[in-house]
């Protein structure tokens, strides 16, 4: 039975069959504020190669009450079953499918969810299809490669707006509260989109050359309109929209682009065709770092990048959607970094220091994969939104660049977009367009990046002779064996990398030379640094063209441990802090080491971004990879440094509420607990911070983590913040209470219960997992094996996936917790995404024990 799967096989298959001319779609929401079921009636028109052939249509639905083939009623219970609907008999050329059934709200993030907002109490709308659930608002042919145009027909409660891939008609045009849209251009289903309800609106455009004129428009409920800094996002759209041009030498393929602000969403945002729905936590209603403002920004021209590549030249299969977010993801930063008046020039330094962590960590996993997955079913494609796919697949992007040029690259992509505009593609397509541009055969070069897995190390050998004058240099490249249970074997791969050379003047670490190269096998010579004098360091990979995890020689080890603060530009300190860290997390530095190291740069750290990263990872080496004797220790240690920063910060600066927040994560002692307590209620003040409603809520939540405040504390805070984020920073703080009784009760609301939301249930799951509260949380070891697999078969995707992966035991680092998940594994028969999910989580385990062991020898 497939459920609610889809074989790869099957996809090719119905392609090879069909194509899709157009879809009308009619849905009547006029009911959307009670809830429940909604009517939606389709009509398909398509085209069969062959008469008398059989297929299906895809639908989730809790009722089907008509089919119509060609004119002719099929019966109902004979064709809908497992979210199919049959199709006999078809004509060969044109074939017209009506289906009438009541479709249903939902509150996981997928299909068409409906959320109400506490403050106005209106019901807010809007569907998120990727990868499999257009099918939970009409019927399609959910597969990317069959595209068509869509037209939508909605009924709306009065005084609604209907948001779509189209223009949204003139009010003058909406006539009882029906809003019939244009068609699309052809178009694959994950991408179309509805947005519905009260929501807030501001609308400029986009002036492009030539008389380009592209309609622009910004949405969010009314009760984030106060905090909408729209023309903060008008600015990067634009910049976004000039750059990209230019790059892709094509236009901008649809009618409008609007960016609607939505609640409860799973994803940070999706690349809807002409309607990008963004989660709206990016509406900072508190005071954040620049570091928010440059994620926010990079989200924004993620999406708009796929208006080109995903929207308007799709995959054929989910097996190129690394493609598809690498894509994006590269040319996102590349604009940030390169486009002229970019706020986030250092863009490649947050890519250095979060995306390359990202990816690093997951190919590390005994899930790692070739960045080309093979995605056999819709089951495998759901759990490969990962940081292959779109970090290491972005890193190999980034060196793709290097090795063939940037202006070549470009100048492919642009020979792509036109061959295939409004069609589907594979890899073969773009490879093909830029061995065009660049005159390389990318052959070799796309066998040994995109079919295999794992991560190459390189080191420096240097050899010099009594007066420090360089007598041999050359970089080793090793092929470490893959994780225990990952498919493949350890390749060695070609690398464009570059080598730094640092000395230290005036106490700052400063490039002195820099040599670019292309690398191959286990030893490449560098005969260009014969005869120099040894520099204070040496750099491989300096600029971060390669994805290789490097490591510095003696020498310039212990510079850099003595100056890791004093590196003049941010992206070289940003590579030793990714080094450092990788070293912690191979157990190739001791924890208390890495705190050490932290400590001792990290005020000299301008880098907003690197020094929130690096507050997390301390915060997590301590926790989890520090020897548990020691482990105390670590924890004052750093939370003490926490306060003394904050203390020292300059009054209002992004530093001075990172270092808050970091504190808030950790204050343990009865003293911090009292002053976190007293900054929170007024009584203490750290010059030009401002407690504001989100630093309110971190402060609360570590105060009744720690049993200092309980529930009326966190009933006056709801109190005082009496929206949505405010109702799920109180399911956190009541989850985080230090009692059995809070435990069980957070367990149940989310494993024994299924009522909760999708941002409700994870904040529960926040909330819950403690890390001061592991003996706690014991019991809860075997409480997971037990309810997991029924879980994974009884909720939707999003739903179960937050579950498998928020309530494995990753705190319980014991050869104990390792057994239980061993024999779940092989007892229990879960499926292959299941599987994936729960052996992931135990090799972070396993990771933090041999971490452990490593830093008890320290």
């Amino acid at each position: 039975m497939p459920g609610t799967n889809l074989t790869r096989e099957e996809a090719q298959q119905r392609a090879k069959l069909l194509s899709v001319d157009s879809y009308e779609i009619e849905l009547d929401l006029s009911g959307a504020q009670e809830g429940g079921t909604y009517p939606s009636v389709t009509t398909v028109r398509f085209q069969s190669a062959e008469a008398g052939a059989e297929t299906f249509i895809d639908l989730v639905a809790p009722a089907v009450h008509e089919v119509v083939l060609n004119g002719k009623a099929l019966d109902v219970a004979a064709v809908f079953r497992d979210s199919r609907i049959a199709l006999a008999h078809l004509a060969a050329g044109a074939n017209e499918l009506r289906v009438v059934a009541d479709c249903a709200y939902t509150n996981t993030g997928e299909g068409l969810h409906r959320f109400v907002d506490p403050v106005d109490e209106q019901a807010y709308l809007y569907t998120q299809f990727e990868v499999p659930d257009a099918r939970r608002v009409f019927a399609s042919f959910e597969q990317p490669d069959l595209k068509a145009a869509f037209q939508f027909t909605v009924t709306a409660p009065a005084g609604w707006t209907v948001i779509s891939n189209s223009p949204t008609p003139e009010l003058a045009d909406v006539k009882d509260n029906v809003w019939r849209f244009e068609p699309t251009p052809r178009i694959s289903s994950y991408i179309t989109a509805l947005i519905v309800g009260p929501y807030h609106a501001v609308h400029s455009s986009y002036e492009g050359k030539d008389g380009q004129s592209v309609p622009l428009g910004i949405y969010c409920r009314p009760s984030l309109a106060e905090f909408l800094d729209a023309d903060a996002i008008f600015d990067v759209t634009r910049q976004g929209f000039d750059w990209f041009q230019e790059k892709f030498a094509y236009d901008y393929p649809f009618a409008k682009y609007d960016q609607l602000f939505v609640p409860e969403f799973n994803a940070g945002a999706m690349e809807n065709a002409g309607a990008v729905t963004i989660r709206d936590q990016y509406v900072f209603r508190s005071k954040v770092t620049d570091a928010a403002y440059e994620v926010r920004a990079e989200t924004i021209l993620h999406e708009l990048a796929h208006m080109w590549f995903g929207d308007l030249v799709t995959m054929e299969w989910w097996n190129d959607l690394w493609l598809n977010e690498s894509f994006a993801t590269y040319t996102s930063i590349a604009c940030q970094a390169y486009a002229e008046g970019s706020k986030w020039p250092h863009a490649w330094t947050t890519f250095a220091n979060s995306m390359k962590t990202w990816a690093y960590r997951q190919d590390q996993l005994p899930s790692t994969h070739p960045i080309m997955a093979d995605i056999r079913d819709l089951d495998d494609v759901l759990v490969n939104f990962d940081g292959i796919t779109y970090a290491k697949g972005a890193s190999v992007l980034k060196q793709l660049v290097a090795y063939v040029g940037m202006d070549a690259f470009f100048k492919g992509v642009q020979a792509y977009f036109k061959a295939h505009a409004y069609g589907n593609t594979r890899l073969s397509d773009l490879l093909g367009a830029l061995e065009e541009t660049s005159g390389r055969d990318l052959t070799t070069w796309s066998k040994a990046w995109l079919e295999t897995a794992g991560i190459n190390i390189l080191r420096p050998e240097i050899a010099t002779d009594a007066n420090g004058v360089i007598t041999a240099f050359a970089v080793r490249q090793e092929a470490p064996a893959l994780p225990a249970g990952a498919k493949g074997e350890p390749v060695l791969r070609p690398h464009r990398i570059a080598v730094g050379l640092y000395d230290l003047a005036d106490g700052k670490l400063v490039r002195t030379d820099r040599i670019e190269l292309d690398i191959d096998g286990g030893l490449t010579a560098v005969p260009e640094l014969v005869g120099r004098t040894r520099p204070a360091v040496v750099l491989l990979n300096d600029d971060d063209l390669s994805y290789a995890k490097v490591r510095l020689d003696e020498v310039s080890l212990e510079n850099v441990t003595a100056h890791l603060g004093d590196f003049t530009e941010s992206l070289p300190r940003a590579l030793c802090w990714a080094s450092a860290w990788d070293m912690t997390r191979d157990g190739e530095l001791a924890t208390r080491d890495y705190l050490a190291l932290v400590l001792s740069g990290i005020g000299k750290e301008s880098d907003i971004g690197v020094v929130q990263s690096l507050h997390r990872q301390v915060k997590l080496a301590v926790d989890l990879y520090a020897d548990p004797a020691w482990r105390d220790q670590g924890l004052a240690v750093w939370t003490e440094a926490t306060l003394e920063h904050l203390r020292a910060a300059a009054p209002g600066s992004d530093h001075q509420l990172a270092w808050a927040r970091a504190f808030a994560a950790t204050a343990r002692t009865e003293e911090q607990l009292a002053y976190l307590s007293a900054l929170l209620d007024g009584s203490a003040e750290v010059k030009g911070l401002a407690v504001d409603t989100e630093l309110r809520w971190a402060f609360l939540e570590r105060l009744v983590a720690t049993g200092t405040a309980d529930e009326p504390a966190i009933a006056a805070e709801l109190e005082r913040d009496k929206t949505a984020a405010g109702e799920r920073h109180a399911a956190t703080a009541r989850a985080a209470r230090p009692t059995a009784e809070a435990k069980a009760e957070a367990w149940a609301s989310v494993v024994e219960g299924d009522s909760l939301p999708n941002a409700v249930q994870e904040a529960v799951i926040g909330g819950f997992v403690q890390t001061d509260q592991r003996e706690l949380l014991a019991p809860y070891t075997e409480k997971y094996f037990s309810a997991v697999k029924e879980v994974w078969e009884t909720r939707s995707h999003e739903i179960a996936q937050q579950i498998a992966v928020g309530l494995y035991p990753s705190l319980q680092v014991s050869p104990e917790t390792l057994a239980a998940t061993d024999a779940w594994l092989a007892s229990a028969e879960p499926n292959a995404a299941l599987r994936r999910l729960v052996s992931e989580s135990r090799a972070g385990v396993e990771r933090a024990l041999r971490a452990q062991a490593a830093d008890a020898q320290a």
